[in-house]
């Protein structure tokens, strides 16, 4: 199953490092985050989980649950989370989902044979609270995944979700947005009082509507 933008979440029943966990029950109204990691006690993903549960906090302000999966057992994971906050200085406190049977992997499509027959690449999904896929990041196994960008990414969806904006190449939270194409220029300064500026007809610019 090939999982696109805009697909609804496949929903899922799975044990985890916290235990048996419905998806859709565990992430409620919450936005939410699944990535997944090629198996547990590798060097990558150690870092990787470390430097999710260092960002708690930035998580939960934007309303957004983390789950972790590993082709692995739950019993693993315990294992591997106590490597985890060992040698990041963390707590891993979000479920880490097992895997063994590979049917979540199958599911949301992160085993990519060509690049292993048994391993999950570094798929990242993030999923709105109406359980819509708005974002898809994919890794290779060798790179580790960048945290500040997925927060970035996650303040643009949020930001973008709630009005008729987007956001310019390496916007960052508190800069200039752009106003859509679907408002007309005449009524811009309705919608966005702060002020605009035109840049070209296509390319109208006014700054960040909720700061």
């Amino acid at each position: 199953m090939s999982i696109r933008l805009g697909d609804t979440a496949p929903n899922f029943q799975a044990a985890t490092s916290i235990g048996e966990i419905d998806f859709y029950e565990y992430l409620g109204d919450s936005w939410g985050v699944l990535f997944s990691h090629p198996a547990d006690y590798t060097p990558v993903c150690t870092t990787e989980l470390g430097r999710t549960a260092s960002l708690k906090n930035e998580f939960e302000k934007r309303n957004v649950k983390v789950l972790a999966l590993s082709v692995d057992t739950a019993e693993s994971h315990k294992g591997w989370i106590n490597d985890i906050n060992e040698t990041q200085n963390t707590a891993v406190e979000f479920p880490i989902i097992a895997d063994p049977d590979r049917t979540v992997a199958n599911l949301y499509d992160m085993i990519h044979p060509n690049a292993s027959e048994t391993l999950t690449v570094r798929s990242l999904f993030v999923i709105s609270p109406d359980k819509k896929v708005k974002l898809i990041i994919t890794y290779p196994a060798s790179t580790g995944r960048n945290f500040n960008e997925v927060l970035r990414v996650i303040d643009s969806l949020q930001l973008t979700a709630e009005y008729s904006v987007a956001t310019p190449a390496d916007w960052q939270d508190g800069d200039d947005v752009i106003v859509v194409n679907s408002i007309k220029t005449e009524d811009i300064p309705a919608k966005f009082p702060k002020g605009h500026q035109v840049v070209k007809p296509y390319l109208r610019t006014t700054p960040q509507p909720n700061k």
